[in-house]
């Protein structure tokens, strides 16, 4: 059942069209991620989610409510971490954590969420003391506090070392295990591929792919690459014939090859028979990484 709704969302700034008719639907209890370029209209769509942005055309539902006219009601069932956000420099994270805890009728322990988030050492100091990871952490929190049913997620880790980053991926888990749908905007490949059941690519306003990651990698022209140093040369010709292979490109004495599983078996066999080894042998798969590039890639210039 789907918790959230879009069809034909519009908005535009200036007569300059910002998000173009932009169609999808996210199930509940899913992590669903958007990605895109800067200025592909990511934020603006979240916006008109949260009730912040009223759509200049088009139907968004969360839950049911449409987050304008409803706005009041969302807010009772929409947990928002924004990309940029501020709290009154003076005031502690225990003070952040009270004062919200004291705007829902069930809120969820927020010394539990402190704990989880590596906050508990900080309660005493105040949001101007912060570090950008820190705040961003508090921030988290304060999305997660009111036991939403729907949480929005924009830039979830940035500002976070690769410790913190990780730690915070498990809560997400966690928070989508306990039934919580989780709308995750980010610019991190490897955040998206670990978390996202689903993933949204936007390009210029539009919805350009959505599919899982897996999905979305199995699209890439990528393919899978094998690459090493032979230790004597091999022969063009038989090169020329190894099934799948979409390039061969030899480079101060190191040759790669791109093409399928397939590809990789055969170069391994080639090598076997002409009793060749493979120095600093390398075999890596296309990645979310490479399917976003070629999705996005401005084929107009």
């Amino acid at each position: 059942m789907a918790i959230i709704e879009v069809n034909g969302l519009r908005k535009s700034y200036g007569g300059q069209p910002v998000v173009d008719g932009i169609a999808f639907a996210v199930e509940e209890g899913e992590i669903f991620g958007i990605l895109g370029p800067n200025g592909a209209g990511k934020t603006t769509t979240v916006e008109c989610l949260e009730g912040l942005r009223k759509p200049d055309a088009g139907a968004v539902r969360v839950a049911g409510l449409d987050p304008h006219a409803d706005r009041a009601a969302l807010t009772r069932i929409l947990g928002v971490q924004l990309q940029e956000s501020e709290l009154q420099e003076k005031l502690t994270i225990r003070e952040a954590l009270e004062l919200y805890s004291a705007f829902y009728p069930e809120p969820a322990e927020w010394r539990g969420l402190a704990e989880r988030l590596g906050l508990t050492g900080k309660l005493t100091t105040r949001f101007g003391r912060l570090s950008g990871g820190q705040k961003q952490r508090l921030f988290i929190a304060l999305a997660l506090i009111g036991r939403p049913r729907v949480v929005v997620l924009d830039e979830l880790t940035t500002g976070l070392d690769p410790r913190a980053r990780r730690e915070t991926w498990k809560l997400i888990e966690e928070v989508r295990d306990s039934g919580v749908t989780v709308l995750l905007v980010t610019h991190f490949m490897e955040e998206a591929q670990r978390l996202c059941d689903r993933i949204a690519v936007f390009k210029r306003g539009r919805v350009v792919a959505l599919d899982s990651p897996a999905g979305l990698v199995g699209r890439s022209a990528a393919g899978t690459v094998i690459s090493f140093s032979p230790s004597r040369p091999l022969d063009a010709g038989e090169l020329a014939y190894l099934p799948d292979a979409t390039a061969i490109e030899r480079r101060n004495g190191r040759l790669t090859v791109q093409g399928t599983d397939t590809t990789v078996n055969a170069v391994i066999s080639l090598l076997a028979r002409h009793n060749i080894t493979a120095h600093q042998l390398r075999v890596t798969d296309s990645t979310l990484d490479d399917a976003f590039l070629e999705l996005t890639e401005d084929r107009e210039n």
